[in-house]
């Protein structure tokens, strides 16, 4: 066995070490408000249940390693403690994902990954409609363990009221674990979920910003053909093409023999599946107005 005295050796590191051996980690896609009622939307993989009387969920909004800054959420709750935690299934991780980019303060990830905002009953921050299961909760305490860089901030919630989108239920009005198939975070760029094949990879948001659903042409963002994991990553890309780009694609692919929106879209999710977003995103350009 290796050994590694969490004093001794570097931060990055540790945190490397400890994503990876205390895995898979459920997330908390954790929705608030800040005073003005600005809505924010972040992932967070620190994160579970502790208790059901008092109903109590934990997640950490962590200070930045890099920096030692604190994150929207953090800053949110101080500000109004309340928080929905939605779940996330394999059908939004992709928008998940894109919503974890580090946009400056005041921009909505709603809107950046194009998932939509449901009116909570009990508290102000909105629900994610997309996710099947969403928890409305106000917050009980805040404990802060450090103020230097990676320190943690333990948001411990109280559940208020839980919205389960029926269609994940069996037949016993139980959660069908394939029906809600989860998403639980692994370490590097990957996850797991409770259905289908199991481990898969999620590329990390770029440092750099990604453009949003949001910038998408209404042709690509509203295709039948697309699903909202194909935006999510579409939504990743750093520009839209150029001109330059649109006529290497055009020499790249004989766009005559794609004679629908279909068979272009077809061609774009599996060079999305290769992760090639860009040459994907090129490619759907040429769809019709």
């Amino acid at each position: 066995m290796i050994q590694f005295d969490p004093q001794a050796i570097d931060q990055q590191r540790l945190h490397r070490l400890l994503l990876g051996s205390i895995a898979p980690r459920p997330i908390a896609f954790a929705s608030t408000v800040d005073k003005s009622g600005n809505p924010n939307l972040s992932p967070f993989s620190c994160f579970n249940f502790f208790g059901v009387n008092p109903t109590t969920l934990i997640f950490s909004p962590s200070r930045r390693g890099r920096d030692n800054t604190t994150k929207h959420t953090f800053e949110n709750l101080l500000e109004v403690p309340e928080v929905v935690i939605n779940m996330v299934s394999f059908d939004i991780v992709q928008q998940m994902s894109l919503a974890s980019t580090e946009y400056p303060k005041g921009v909505n990830e709603f809107i950046k990954a194009g998932l939509s905002p449901l009116k909570s009953e009990k508290i102000r921050p909105f629900r994610v409609k997309e996710s099947p299961v969403q928890f409305e909760c106000k917050v009980r305490q805040i404990i802060e363990t450090g103020d230097g860089a990676g320190a943690a901030n333990l948001i411990i919630c109280e559940i208020l009221l839980i919205h389960i989108n029926e269609n994940i239920l069996d037949e016993k009005g139980e959660i069908d674990v394939d029906k809600i198939d989860l998403v639980g975070r692994l370490g590097g760029d990957y996850y797991v979920r409770t259905s289908g094949s199991g481990k898969f990879i999620v590329p990390k948001p770029l440092q750099r910003l990604g453009i949003g659903i949001d910038a998408l042409p209404e042709k690509i963002k509203f295709s039948k053909y697309l699903s909202g994991n194909d935006l999510g990553q579409l939504g990743n890309v750093e520009k839209l093409p150029d001109t330059d780009a649109l006529n290497q694609i055009e020499i790249e692919f004989d766009l005559t023999k794609l004679k629908d929106e279909s068979m272009i879209c077809e061609l774009a999710k599996k060079l999305i599946s290769e992760r090639s977003p860009e040459k994907a995103l090129g490619l759907l350009m040429s769809l019709p107005d």
